[in-house]
């Protein structure tokens, strides 16, 4: 499985949106809906990633900056034919990994209270996600949950602690010359 960062030009991205909005008007009030459409999630202040097997797109999720210090997850979907393969664990890992690169303290999200949505909130707790009060611009509502999880900043100083020492070796391995032993 590949995860790439996804310009939403594609037909296959497009008709996943589409059939996502449509899903989310079907289950939700339309006063409930937060899902972004195609044009909403191009703004510049969101990142999308798609999650391919090949020419198969598997599933997509963005990752919005609120501010400086806060992301939210938006527009988690694996294709119906993919779900409970690991698609959705491995899109909310690099979002995470992302907000971890950008020095966010917090990572919010919010999702539907309906049976549909439980999935989601189930996968969003095992990663740590406590439930917390609407943010940003979000009321309460009785068909939304809100969650949010602390980002630790000693993950990052460890994978750029092992990064540091991984170029370091590299470095005193290429100019690393032979002694001669004299055989």
């Amino acid at each position: 499985m590949q995860i790439i960062e996804d310009n939403l030009t594609g037909t296959k991205i497009t008709e996943l949106l589409r059939e996502h909005l449509q899903n989310m008007n079907e289950i939700t009030p339309p006063e409930s809906v937060h899902a972004l459409d195609l044009e909403a999630l191009r703004a510049s202040d969101i990142t999308f990633w798609t999650a391919w097997e090949d020419s198969e797109l598997l599933g997509c999720g963005a990752l919005k900056e609120l501010d400086s210090k806060t992301g939210e997850i938006k527009s988690m979907r694996t294709a119906t034919t993919h779900r409970r393969k690991g698609v959705a664990s491995k899109i909310l890992d690099r979002i995470i990994e992302e907000a971890q690169k950008r020095g966010y303290d917090y990572l919010n999200l919010e999702t539907g209270s309906f049976r549909e949505f439980a999935p989601a909130r189930n996968l969003y707790e095992k990663y740590g996600f406590k439930y917390r009060s609407p943010f940003a611009e979000y009321i309460e509502d009785p068909n939304s949950v809100f969650m949010t999880k602390k980002l630790s900043k000693k993950q990052i100083k460890i994978v750029r602690s092992c990064h540091a020492r991984a170029k370091h070796i590299w470095r005193r391995r290429r100019n690393y010359e032979p002694k001669e032993t004299g055989f």
